[in-house]
């Protein structure tokens, strides 16, 4: 045995670092397999004209970097550059390094539809992540399924969906809104709600399904309803109305920069979240860096990931993380989520043995992550992640206090009976 050397440690640990394997067990594992045998044929695993070489596999990344949205989507296109970055040093997907093109979505749903086309049809990606909001995904879904092409969509969004064509990395409604209100209502005596959101397919369709909860299973009441367009920035109107209802809860479902204004203005109406309960499935540890911790402390928010899991996998994670984009940068739910799915696909990929799209359709059911930084996750047949839900508590350093985590992963159902 050699004798101990800390300069050589320290140095391979920065090594490892950088090439990510740290960051993950699983794309450890995948450096050390991908050393052992020489790359398939071109023709063994692509026979549908994707764009795939001998070495390399083009993927496309599209997000919105501009307009409203970018505050929440900025930390998910970094996730997936990173995992990418990683999984290269690590050998690549089948023996192929992956060469990424990525498109503005510009926080524009029509447009994300056209990138998504020019992607897929003229591009010819083996796969593609991206889309944040449920506008944007119900825009570019006809093209992936028209086209047959993979989206590994990381957002949490209201369920009642379903693809081939699709791998939902993010939550579904029972995973996310129905054990929210489960919690708040045992822990924080939540029996009256103020449903507060923006105007489009994810807040309406949401609330719906909380609604049809507190109703019928909690035996509570919504005292009030109120949606605002991508980009509002006057609230104070709805907070007087807040204040004249007294709910127990404040249930917020405001997406993108609108938040900051929300916050903001809520703190300056005289509304304490330490005495007033707020629970939001939309503000994570990116949405903060924007709004001000002092703004949102005392904010409880439902997500399956926090930057602040105390796990060797997750601390690695956000080291990496850090390193490649910044020591000021923060992680949040979809950011993660987003993270999960290049290595999703690329486990997908070799269990499949190919990067023909039915083929890994077709073997996307019971793939893992063992090291996932939220921590074990799998895809059920139906596409979407068994994961773990947890609650945070907004502190003033933009971090969370996590005050739940289930007990046990849950099973994903998009379609639950008696909500749709």
């Amino acid at each position: 045995m050699p004798p101990f050397d800390p300069d050589r440690q320290r140095f391979e640990l920065r090594r490892r670092l950088l090439l990510g394997l740290a960051a993950s067990p699983l794309a450890a594992s995948f450096a050390f397999s991908g050393a052992r045998a020489a790359p398939p044929a071109t023709s063994a695993v692509n026979t549908t004209g994707l764009a795939v070489t001998d070495t390399e596999v083009t993927v496309g990344i599209l997000h919105s970097v501009t307009g409203t949205m970018a505050i929440s989507e900025t930390g998910a296109t970094q996730a997936e550059k990173l995992a990418i970055e990683q999984i290269n040093a690590g050998g690549g997907v089948l023996g192929r390094k992956i060469k990424v093109i990525q498109e503005d979505g510009a926080s524009d749903w029509p447009n994300f539809a056209e990138k998504a086309k020019k992607l897929v049809v003229n591009d010819h990606c083996a796969a593609v992540f991206g889309c944040y909001t449920s506008a944007s995904r119900k825009a570019v879904l006809p093209v992936f399924e028209q086209y047959n092409s993979m989206l590994y969509y990381p957002t949490f969004y209201e369920g009642l969906e379903q693809s081939k064509n699709v791998i939902y990395t993010g939550q579904e409604a029972t995973q996310q809104i129905l054990a929210g209100l489960d919690w708040v209502h045992k822990e924080k005596g939540g029996d009256t709600f103020f449903f507060l959101g923006s105007d489009y397919i994810w807040p309406r369709t949401s609330n719906k399904i909380a609604r049809k909860h507190i109703e019928n299973v909690l035996k509570g009441r919504v005292v009030g309803e109120e949606y605002f367009p991508f980009g509002h920035t006057q609230f104070n109107s709805v907070i007087n109305k807040i204040k004249l209802t007294k709910p127990k809860v404040i249930f917020v479902t405001v997406v993108g920069g609108s938040n900051v204004a929300f916050y903001k203005q809520l703190k300056a109406a005289g509304i304490d979240l330490s005495k007033q309960t707020l629970l939001t499935l939309s503000v994570t540890e990116d949405e903060i860096d924007g709004i001000g911790g002092d703004n949102i402390v005392g904010a409880y928010s439902c997500m399956k990931y926090f930057q602040s899991i105390d796990t060797d996998a997750n601390k690695a994670f956000v080291a990496a993380f850090k390193k490649m984009w910044g020591e000021k940068t923060v992680i949040g739910d979809v950011t993660q989520a987003a993270y999960l799915g290049p290595f999703l696909w690329k486990a997908t990929v070799e269990k499949a043995g190919s990067f023909d799209i039915d083929k890994i359709a077709a073997a996307s059911s019971d793939v893992e992550f063992k090291g996932a930084p939220e921590g074990y996750v799998r895809i059920d047949p139906n596409h979407h992640l068994w994961s773990k839900t947890r609650v945070g508590k907004a502190k003033l350093d933009g971090q969370f206090e996590i005050v739940y985590t289930s007990p046990d992963l849950i099973k994903p159902d998009p379609f639950p009976k008696g909500y749709q």
